[in-house]
């Protein structure tokens, strides 16, 4: 799937406005009443089609700064927001065109059938993103009851100088590093294996923090959100004290969307 053909400056000459492009959606969808984009107050949501696709925009001042807190978060709750219901290919935070002719032209006409095709495949679904973040004091301590190594060289530093046992100490921290590092293999694998019923598409993401458990996105149909959700709670039981499971959607399908920024 490919998506991310928009993200360029607005031409010069004198425009004063421009068109911010949040993402593709299929023609027939209607923006709700609420629904509002980037800008204080809000921008308002308009749908720029072209044939069976659409792109969801708003118009912007040329010479407002983009990139606030508030921006980022107003684009991710559009496009998550219309992800819950219809099949949406996000594009990059800061798309932005000329006008809407260029929308129509340059970015749907120009790429309607390779738009088309993904937003057939993401009908129905949607991207969830599970994570796990083992709880640091119990970790450690399974890491040193499970590894002699790392309990031997734990009890020859106890009340020791850091500077007398600087090397027992990277000796040691490189040994907690590896074994969490397997330990999240593991342990990613295990959610993983949890989820096979729901044939999810997976991502995973690479670790965030030293302490992360797990950080997977899936892809699924969202009839299967309830076993999902139910899936991931089992999991968060089993693991109470050891591992803090979240889970984070329905949101767009931004891991499994080929971003291609556009030439010139």
């Amino acid at each position: 799937m490919s998506s991310d053909q928009a993200t360029q400056a607005p031409r010069s000459g004198g425009i004063r406005n421009a068109v911010y492009v949040y993402g593709i959606v299929p023609a027939d969808v209607q923006p709700e009443e609420h629904a509002s984009g980037i800008g204080d107050p809000p921008c308002d949501i308009q749908v720029v089609r072209h044939g069976e696709v659409g792109a969801l925009v708003s118009e912007i001042a040329v010479d407002r700064p983009l990139g606030t807190p508030d921006d980022l978060i107003a684009h991710a709750r559009l496009v998550d927001g219309a992800a819950a219901v219809t099949p949406v290919l996000p594009l990059r935070f800061g798309a932005v065109m000329s006008d809407r002719d260029e929308v129509e032209k340059e970015l749907l006409d120009a790429h309607h059938d390779e738009f088309r095709d993904a937003l057939e495949e993401l009908e129905g679904h949607a991207q969830f993103v599970i994570k796990g973040r083992y709880v640091e004091k119990n970790i450690l301590r399974e890491v040193l009851d499970e590894n002699s190594e790392a309990a031997g060289l734990r009890e020859k530093i106890r009340d020791k100088s850091a500077d007398a046992t600087r090397d027992l100490r990277m000796a040691l921290g490189e040994i907690i590093n590896q074994t969490i590092e397997v330990k999240r293999a593991e342990d990613t694998r295990r959610v993983i294996d949890a989820l096979e019923s729901l044939e999810p598409v997976v991502n995973e993401r690479q670790p965030t923090n030293e302490e992360d458990a797990v950080h997977v996105a899936v892809l699924i149909e969202l009839s299967e959100q309830d076993e999902l959700e139910e899936t991931v709670t089992r999991l968060a039981e089993e693991w109470d004290g050891r591992v803090e499971m979240s889970l984070l959607g329905p949101m767009a399908a931004y891991d499994f969307v080929a971003k291609q920024k556009p030439e010139g």
